[in-house]
């Protein structure tokens, strides 16, 4: 009999954590079955664990063009060809492919693919924390919808817990760790329809502070925690950075008053101050307005750098021996996409990999899972046939049928599409030297979109093999409970069969893949006709 915890119930519907689980189930099998990748896929530690480290990491928009082109770029940074040199990522062991599509679009926006990653439940576009049962903009579809983040579990298993961006911290992927709502944009009650508010719908800043105990939450967001018309410290003469709240709330001090420890920041100099000292057991940095700045745009002495933020993270979160949950993520990646900038979305990519690079460092594989995926891909493409070692910015070697030249780097859609007249502009050497150049899109549209196509999963550490093949992209949030032991598989610590050795294998599995397929097969059958 399968312990209760991998025990499916005879019945779920599509929109529960159990049955994702399921259709995600048969990757999670047995080190002692048929999938065994030999004791390198277990975890080779005494450590309990309940006791162990996840970073989950989370490059927003880095489709498996943009990890290549990023590839290309930080080679050439150090001065070589490109394509040759490694990402941090390159090294992990472990690599998977997930499928990004929401339950009711093909081509899936951050929120409901942040539920998926983080929840282990697939979700509508544009709703947050909220199983597939919850509409868009509906409020009154929120309550009994809601879905708990692998990150409150953790929490609830006694782990220190963090979240780190680049954009605001109130932004669709880090809400997906804390907040359930059913409209991504709800940012603070400014933004909160006065129909939802009456239904008892709560804003995204409003979660964050009183939906669960965050140790650490670091990005940007500063103007959605304060009331409308207050100053903003860092540019007070700008208006438009000023406070938003309607209800005149204070939220940064309602937070700070629930803990004792609890440290408030906003620029570099005291954030590095507060995060190394002892007395600090909560730490809030809010180090802009609305999202952080472009790496390449960042004042260095105001703004903490991505890799500063993932360190001073994990230096904090590490002090509990119960071990920590950590998400991280280079949010600004996609928004340098959207604009159709490559420049930017790309050094936004290098950076990133740094802070995963900073992470391996701080963490050991025996006992931290660091799992790296995008959220989504997008419509982001190179190609040209470039010599080896051009520029990944550059032009192609050869004209097009046009007779001018092209980049090779070029959007699908997006705000690069333009017409001289009846034709496309020529591209200058000057032009694409412009670290703002716009390369050009094939279809006019205001902001570029996302991309439809499966993204690459990297992971290392304690049960790092279970991420193969090709998954639902809630299969991911699966991996991280079951490396962790927590709800719902939190007897994954049961002995090994009969004749297999404890030392053998330090760290069994409860769930037997034979049954689990079974099983998984014969739910998806009873349940196809509501899938279509």
């Amino acid at each position: 009999m399968l312990p209760r915890s991998c025990n499916p119930s005879r019945r779920r519907p599509r929109t529960s954590f159990s049955f994702w689980g399921m259709v995600s189930g048969p990757g999670l099998s047995s080190p002692w079955g048929p999938h065994n990748p030999g004791t390198q896929g277990c975890l080779q530690t005494q450590a309990s664990p309940g006791d162990s480290g996840l970073t989950r990491c989370v490059p927003s928009g880095m489709g498996v063009p943009t990890v290549t082109a990023t590839r290309i770029l930080k080679g050439q940074m150090n001065g070589k060809p490109g394509p040759e040199t490694p990402l941090a990522m390159d090294r992990f062991p472990y690599l998977a492919l997930s499928k990004t599509y929401n339950v009711d679009r093909q081509v899936p926006d951050s929120a409901g693919t942040a539920t998926a990653y983080l929840c282990g439940v697939k979700a509508n576009y544009q709703t947050i924390g909220l199983s597939a049962a919850a509409r868009y903009n509906q409020c009154n579809t929120t309550q009994g919808n809601e879905v708990i983040s692998v990150m409150n579990r953790a929490k609830k298993a006694g782990k220190s817990v963090g979240v780190v961006t680049t954009t605001r911290v109130q932004h669709a992927s880090p809400a997906g760790t804390y907040a359930h709502t059913v409209n991504r944009n709800w940012y603070s009650d400014v933004n909160l329809p006065a129909e939802a508010q009456a239904q008892g719908c709560q804003d995204i800043a409003t979660q964050l502070v009183y939906n669960m105990d965050i140790d650490v939450i670091l990005g940007g967001g500063r103007k959605y925690m304060f009331p409308e018309g207050t100053p903003d410290p860092e540019y007070p003469d700008n208006p438009r950075q000023n406070g938003v709240r309607k209800d005149k709330r204070n939220l940064v001090q309602e937070w700070q008053d629930k803990y004792q420890g609890a440290r408030y920041v906003w620029n570099r100099r005291t954030f590095l101050q507060a995060a190394q000292d002892p007395s600090v057991t909560h730490l809030m940095g809010l180090f802009e307005p609305a999202d952080m700045k472009f790496e390449a745009e960042r004042d260095v002495s105001m703004d903490p750098s991505l890799e500063e933020m993932t360190e001073m993270a994990l230096q904090m979160l590490s002090r509990n021996p119960r071990g920590f949950y950590l998400f991280v993520e280079g949010g600004r990646i996609d928004h340098g996409h959207h604009e159709g900038i490559a420049y930017m979305a790309l050094t936004e990519s290098v950076v990133f990999d740094t802070a995963i690079d900073k992470a391996g460092q701080l963490t050991s594989e025996k006992d931290t899972l660091i799992l790296v995926t995008a959220d989504h891909s997008h419509v982001f493409s190179f190609g040209g046939y470039t010599l080896r070692g051009s520029s990944v910015f550059g032009l192609a070697p050869s004209k097009a049928l046009d007779l001018k030249p092209y980049t090779s780097i070029l959007y699908g859609n997006g705000p690069g599409y333009a017409l001289n007249g009846s034709s496309r502009p020529s591209v200058t050497g000057s032009e694409i030297s412009d670290r703002m150049y716009r390369q050009q899109a094939a279809v006019p549209l205001e902001s570029e979109t996302h991309g439809g196509e499966d993204v690459a999963v990297f992971a290392r550490g304690p049960q790092a093999h279970l991420v193969h093949g090709v998954q639902e992209q809630s299969f991911v949030a699966h991996v991280m409970a079951f490396a962790a032991c927590l709800e719902p598989y939190t007897d994954c610590n049961l002995r090994p069969p009969e004749g297999l050795s404890n030392a053998a294998h330090p760290r069994p599995v409860a769930c037997l893949p034979s049954l689990l397929l079974l099983l998984a097969g014969a739910l998806l059958l009873l349940l196809m006709p509501a899938l279509h």
